[in-house]
């Protein structure tokens, strides 16, 4: 079959093996490009597997799912709690990542991976249960009400979808974007402060640029006693403002990847959240291409001034 994978820093469609062993087989319908997956290569990361883990497709029996693109161990001290996202087992166990990812014609799966998609979500769309449940989870580990105000710095894929799940959840939520299309994709998820800059002081600010700049913007909008939650990944290493952190007496809140939050697991809300606001796909994903003009895809992923969101590969 075929498959996207990467070699010498480049993107190439090769022919794998057909997926084989135990497992539950998924025939990918669309797999996003993530940042992630953009540093990955930029930085020389070895990866030797097939790419993507944000996939959605349809089992043998037309089932359509999409994939939490997870296979931790089940049995360490983390798994037992439920918080499988800190699994011993660590990046090995993550799609696209350690193990292959969903950027092929087909991939086998454990069967907990299976996300059913709730009514009215398009399985094309449904790539974007993965990047939305990423903010889902770090929303969850923060308190806010119906009262909170939020702002959302960096308006890549994590950045509108904190937009569109602090929405989806009653905050009043701002975004800081460098790009008008982003700006204008943050408006029709739910930003209703002052995209440019934010409202004077918020209870959460929520971090998805990974920069020392954008941490100082985040820091720097927090009421005193607010909540710093980051969901960004800090590839250039992690700068805090000391002092406006310390000062304010901030919290602050990582969050990684997604698990379980009582008996809802965070890919179960996302694809809920997705159900219910088709807006959200219809602004994410710019670009759907198939699977045989990955590089290219790639190419266009990176050019976020351009107005490239969500780059799609369907195969």
């Amino acid at each position: 079959m075929r498959a996207v994978r990467c070699s010498e820093g480049r993107v190439q469609v090769v022919e794998v093996p057909e997926p084989a062993g135990q497992g539950i087989s998924v025939r990918i319908r669309s797999a996003g490009i993530c940042g992630s997956d953009l540093h990955m290569i930029a930085g020389g990361f070895p990866v030797a597997h097939t790419l993507g883990h944000e996939m959605a497709g349809e089992l043998s029996d037309g089932t359509q799912v999409a994939i939490e693109p997870l296979a931790p161990c089940g049995t360490c001290d983390f798994c037992a709690t439920a918080d499988y996202n800190l699994c011993r087992t660590g990046p090995e166990m993550v799609m696209g990542v350690g193990r292959d990812g969903g950027m092929a014609q087909e991939i086998r799966v454990p069967e907990r991976c299976l996300v059913p998609l709730p009514a009215g979500l398009d399985v094309r769309d449904a790539c974007l249960v993965e990047p939305l449940a990423v903010a889902a989870c770090g929303l969850a580990r923060v308190p806010t009400n119906t009262s909170s105000t939020a702002l959302v710095v960096g308006a890549g894929t994590i950045g509108l979808c904190a937009v569109a799940a602090a929405a989806a959840g009653g905050l009043t939520v701002s975004l800081k974007a460098r790009h008008e299309p982003q700006r204008e994709a943050g408006r029709r998820l739910g930003a209703t402060g002052r995209s440019d800059a934010g409202p004077r002081e918020v209870d959460l600010a929520i971090d998805c640029a990974g920069t020392t700049e954008s941490l100082e913007q985040c820091v720097g909008s927090l009421r005193p006693g607010g909540t710093l939650l980051l969901l960004a990944t800090y590839w250039a290493g992690l700068t805090l403002p000391s002092f406006g952190v310390t000062g304010k007496a901030i919290t602050i809140v990582a969050s990684s990847m997604y698990a379980r939050h009582g008996l809802v697991r965070d890919v179960d809300a996302a694809a809920t959240i997705l159900a219910r606001n088709p807006e959200i796909a219809r602004t994410l994903i710019t670009h759907r291409m198939p699977l045989d003009a990955a590089p290219e895809a790639f190419e266009i992923a990176a050019q976020r001034s351009s107005g490239a969101i969500k780059v799609v590969l369907e195969p």
